[in-house]
């Protein structure tokens, strides 16, 4: 079917950066047209967050701080204008609005001034995670921050990380 697309996903198998992604996918278009006759369109790097299941195996092989020294060591300010947390918006099954889809699996939505119903005055607003009934529209979310931690050392090191693949 030559109409549709297939894009691969590159992940690292352990705690080191992927490599450069155009050169890694010169190779693997050529190894997998030779052995298997796959073709494909992209190849997409992506850099292994310190969250969730990663985080418990670095913690339990003992591996956290170095692999948090790799992250921070390789920070590329080249990366940043690519992250995806600048303009995409992850939603949960709840409406609770997230920068991105790792914020949104450590449960750190947008806090913001949001429209809370109260008994004593139908009017108040108080801090809390954004919800899209909150917002009236995408441009409600550039008046705030974006919210950091330290896995986001993982999308600016190296050649960057994004659902899109490298940034830089």
């Amino acid at each position: 079917y030559p109409e549709l697309s297939l894009d691969l996903v590159y992940n690292p198998s352990g705690a080191f950066l992927p490599p450069g992604q155009s050169s890694l996918e010169v190779d693997y278009k050529r190894e997998l047209m030779e052995k298997f006759g796959i073709t494909f369109n992209n190849l997409l790097t992506i850099t292994n967050m310190p969250i969730k299941r990663f985080a418990d195996y670095l913690a339990k092989e003992g591996k956290m701080k170095e692999y948090m020294e790799l992250l921070v060591n390789n920070f590329n300010a080249g990366t940043v204008e690519g992250l995806m947390c600048l303009d995409t918006v992850s939603v949960g099954w709840d409406g609770a609005i997230y920068d991105c889809d790792f914020n949104q699996q450590l449960g750190m939505g947008i806090i913001g001034q949001s429209q809370n119903e109260s008994h004593d005055d139908k009017n108040s607003t108080k801090k809390q995670k954004l919800n899209v009934f909150d917002i009236e529209s995408l441009l409600d979310l550039q008046k705030y921050s974006v919210r950091t931690d330290n896995h986001c050392f993982g999308c600016t090191a190296g050649t960057g990380s994004s659902c899109q693949g490298a940034t830089a």
